[in-house]
């Protein structure tokens, strides 16, 4: 069965359509400005790919939904309620879907959602210590994101590392997560309710003292708009130097620059070290993601600070990967490995098994 998959995320859409032996027949990736989904040019671009049998869409979030699902109007409007939670991406998974109607009218769409992997959380790590009243009425929990690229990576470590049963998984992109996977299973991970949560990312701001933004409400007169802006669109990586571009902060040599990348590496060691905890240890060390996959020195000083976990890698090894690598020092007893992010293939084979 051959699947179109619509992946809209922070800055592109990401079309594909994947073959029945997972082949990729064709691709296109469009921009999206500013985060707005133009459903003409999408629209467009889906009728210049090959038919497909079913059409996959990412959803970051799906709440309590646990497995892919064929998108009707109801689940449509689940997934808007959700909007708030996820603000910079539920609305444009929605326009993706209306893209693909006005393309491929009668195709039918499938959802499947990054929060779904991470269904698995036990209670300790999915529960905020918060009045019992506001978690029953309001739903608070933590979900966990990019679900979709955790599942793929560990796939991919089970087969360069044989074995490993305890892997953490690093998603660095301009949203960035880790996931402590047991066996398969999603047993903890950085973010939770929203995206918000979590290490340093291009533009977001990560975990932050609730009393500082209660502080920021109330003594500076901080609304609730600009909080939510301020934490989403202006803080990250571009709060710290200007820019949201990892690549651009690499070649930088200034005192802005030197602090955003000790603040996102030393936040990034200390979310490592807290998923191999959750675990009891681990036995790979997974890097993927845009950052994960390209910045070699963002690698290298990680795992330069969790020689105590047993991670090192091999210089020559990690300033030559590519795709699918290890790059482990020869002596170290976990696996280190840069894993290309394929969320479409992961779509392509939950539509499958939804149909």
């Amino acid at each position: 069965m051959s699947v179109l998959v619509v992946n809209t995320g922070s800055s592109s859409v990401k079309l594909s359509v994947i073959g029945a032996d997972d082949e990729t027949l064709a691709s296109r990736d469009l921009e999206a400005p500013d985060g707005r989904v133009d459903v003409d040019a999408v629209a467009a671009a889906v009728e210049q790919l090959p038919d497909a049998a079913v059409a996959g869409h990412r959803v970051v979030h799906g709440g309590d939904e646990t497995r892919p699902r064929v998108v009707d109007a109801a689940l449509r409007e689940h997934i808007d309620s959700l909007a708030m939670l996820a603000p910079l991406h539920q609305a444009r998974a929605l326009a993706g879907m209306d893209a693909v109607t006005r393309a491929r009218p009668g195709l039918t769409s499938v959802a499947c959602f990054d929060t779904a992997f991470h269904a698995t959380l036990p209670a300790a790590a999915r529960t905020y210590a918060l009045p019992r009243e506001w978690r029953d009425r309001h739903g608070l929990r933590r979900y966990g994101f990019h679900g979709l690229s955790h599942r793929w990576a560990a796939r991919r470590a089970l087969e360069l590392a044989p074995g490993a049963q305890r892997i953490v998984s690093c998603h660095l992109g301009a949203g960035a997560s880790l996931a402590a996977i047991a066996d398969g299973r999603s047993v903890d991970t950085t973010m939770g309710f929203t995206p918000l949560e979590g290490i340093v990312m291009a533009t977001r701001s990560g975990s932050v003292d609730p009393g500082l933004l209660t502080w920021l409400q109330h003594t500076a007169g901080v609304s609730a708009h600009e909080l939510e802006d301020g934490l989403s669109h202006e803080s990250g990586l571009l709060g710290l130097a200007g820019t949201a571009d990892m690549r651009e902060l690499l070649a930088r040599d200034d005192a802005d620059a030197r602090l955003a990348l000790d603040v996102y590496v030393h936040r990034l060691r200390a979310a490592v070290a807290a998923m191999a905890a959750a675990l009891g240890g681990m036995d790979a060390l997974v890097f993927t993601g845009g950052i994960g996959e390209h910045a070699a020195p963002i690698r290298a000083r990680t795992v330069a600070g969790l020689g105590f976990l047993g991670a090192q890698v091999d210089p020559a090894r990690n300033d030559a990967a590519t795709s699918d690598t290890d790059v482990s020092a020869s002596e170290g007893p976990v696996r280190t490995l840069v894993v290309t992010s394929r969320e479409d293939l992961e779509i392509a084979r939950q539509c499958r098994a939804a149909l």
